[in-house]
């Protein structure tokens, strides 16, 4: 899933907005209303502890993958129930938007349009959007990597394991908090290569040329009744 920031404008500009859009991120895939206000108010001591300790049932959506950058982020997303992947959207995206403008003053539209999205039919595509969301962030330290290769490997490599605002982190770094995010056992199968950034690196060069020879149709909602994988980009 795509969706991008109106005029690219940052949408995350410190440390407590990348906390909210996790928070929503978590309690947004609850079938019952969950106050994130009140959920942020009652974390005390406990911190994010608390706010991924919170009872949810995961009934619209599985959560494989997310990376979140300044202008934008990327979801992979798993459709578990009738229209779950535009009703999760909607209240991620309206949640941060009246979080967003309350903060700063902002009126007007915060993302450009609805949110895009690419339905995932066939395995090539997956497994190449599965590295790429998780090999995003690279981007902040090397803008060029996609065109020209990871400069300094050892420094992406860091860079990415200290990135607190990816799945990266849950999948190839260690637990936390935030995990309760993903489905995460249900990605088991997609990391049995990539063990490391070269293998991560290795899959993403690998299913970009097996995607390159499929056809994919890209739209900006995904109600289609199918269980199946869809990636899903916000900025």
């Amino acid at each position: 899933m795509y969706n991008r920031a109106a005029h690219k404008i940052p949408i995350f500009l410190e440390e407590r907005d990348y906390e909210r859009i996790l928070a929503l991120l978590y309690l947004g895939n609850a079938g019952r209303a969950i106050d994130v206000r009140d959920v942020l108010k009652g974390r005390t001591d406990e911190g994010r502890s608390f706010v991924f300790s919170q009872e949810v049932d995961r009934s619209m959506v599985d959560v494989l993958g997310y990376s979140l950058l300044p202008n934008h982020f990327h979801l992979i997303l798993r459709q578990k129930s009738e229209e779950g992947i535009t009703r999760y959207m909607r209240k991620v995206c309206t949640g941060y938007s009246m979080y967003f403008n309350l903060k700063y003053g902002h009126s007007g539209t915060l993302f450009q349009g609805r949110f895009k999205s690419s339905h995932l039919d066939t395995d090539p595509y997956f497994k190449w959007i599965f590295p790429y969301v998780h090999l995003n962030p690279v981007a902040l330290t090397d803008p060029k990597w996609q065109e020209k290769g990871i400069s300094d490997l050892a420094r992406a490599t860091e860079a990415l394991r200290r990135y607190r605002y990816s799945s990266f982190y849950d999948y190839y770094v260690g637990e936390r908090p935030e995990r309760a995010i993903l489905a995460y056992e249900e990605a088991d199968g997609l990391l049995d290569k990539a063990s490391d950034l070269e293998g991560l690196l290795a899959d993403y060069v690998r299913g970009k040329v097996l995607y390159e020879t499929f056809d994919t149709d890209t739209t900006d909602t995904t109600d289609s009744k199918d269980e199946g994988r869809s990636f899903v980009s916000a900025s």
